[in-house]
């Protein structure tokens, strides 16, 4: 890392990357309207591999790790996610409530490394419990009980995958992503098979039309081949506290888009359980940032 001011056109980057995470939510919603839940999941991690495999060395790290990292993304994630957004929760509060994956993924590190668990992250955890209550407490059509726990046990997922990343150590990440993704489809096309049936499956297949292809291709190549190339690539130049925070902007993007292309409306106790979460959040992601600051400064935390 050799700068720590960003040039505005990297900010524009890691925003693009950011706008395209978050956006996604909506196109995943226009895609169910064509595939079913786990096929379409199945379809976006096959272009994920296709034809990105053919051009990136796998990274040295063992073919276990790869494949824990592809089951508990590929299924863990996605799959739980493309159902819960079938019909049990809005595109918006799902990049919402996934979020909380950042929070499952202390847990994990504590679980596995012995690390301790901070008093900031108790009362960022706290805000976010707390969000995520108000919106039990208010389900809607836009946010179900079971929706939002799918999205809960897909962040769960997503936080298992974290913590085998890590262990991973340091690897170029699209390509780790890549070549995980080899054991993301295959038991995705099975459970489709298995529980969507084998005829629906090769129907919604062979009869999706452009903007269901265009889904598809949207979160393999935008999401994955765009998104964690740039990512990574900034990270790589900056200070992780100075990239880091503006992933908090996936979940505004996302409620954003949903809002103003799917017309998901905004009520008061939307806004401010949205507003915990976030809250929660911001404080478990920038508050360490700020206590080296203030040490650095001479000034009390």
């Amino acid at each position: 890392m050799t700068r720590t001011a960003v040039p505005p056109l990297h900010v524009l980057l890691a925003l693009a990357v950011v706008a395209v995470w978050g956006t996604n939510f909506v196109v995943i919603r226009w895609g169910l309207d064509d595939l079913p839940p786990l096929t379409f999941a199945a379809l976006r991690f096959t272009f994920a591999v296709i034809p990105a495999i053919f051009f990136l060395k796998k990274p040295d790290v063992p073919w276990r790790n790869l494949a824990a990292y592809g089951v508990l993304i590929g299924v863990g994630q996605f799959g739980l996610l493309y159902i819960a957004m079938t019909q049990w929760i809005s595109p918006g509060l799902a990049s919402l409530v996934v979020q909380i994956q950042a929070f499952f993924t202390i847990g994990f590190a504590m679980m596995l490394t012995g690390e301790r668990i901070q008093r900031f992250q108790y009362a960022a955890l706290g805000l976010a419990a707390i969000g995520l209550a108000s919106l039990m407490i208010h389900a809607t059509s836009d946010a179900k009980p079971l929706g939002i726990a799918l999205v809960l046990a897909a962040a769960l997922g997503w936080a298992g995958g974290n913590t085998v990343a890590r262990q991973a150590g340091p690897v170029n990440m699209l390509a780790y992503v890549v070549w995980a993704s080899i054991f993301s489809a295959p038991p995705l096309f099975a459970l489709a098979f298995i529980f969507e049936g084998w005829q629906p499956v090769t129907h919604a297949i062979a009869n999706a039309d452009a903007g269901a292809w265009a889904a598809v291709l949207w979160q393999s190549v935008g999401n994955t081949i765009f998104g964690y190339t740039v990512w990574a690539w900034l990270l790589a130049r900056y200070p992780a506290a100075t990239i880091a925070p503006l992933s908090l902007l996936v979940p505004v993007f996302g409620m954003g888009a949903s809002t103003l292309l799917l017309g998901e409306s905004m009520t008061p106790w939307k806004l401010g359980a949205a507003a915990l979460v976030l809250a929660g959040l911001a404080l478990n992601t920038l508050w360490p940032a700020w206590k080296r600051r203030m040490m650095m400064s001479g000034e009390p935390a």
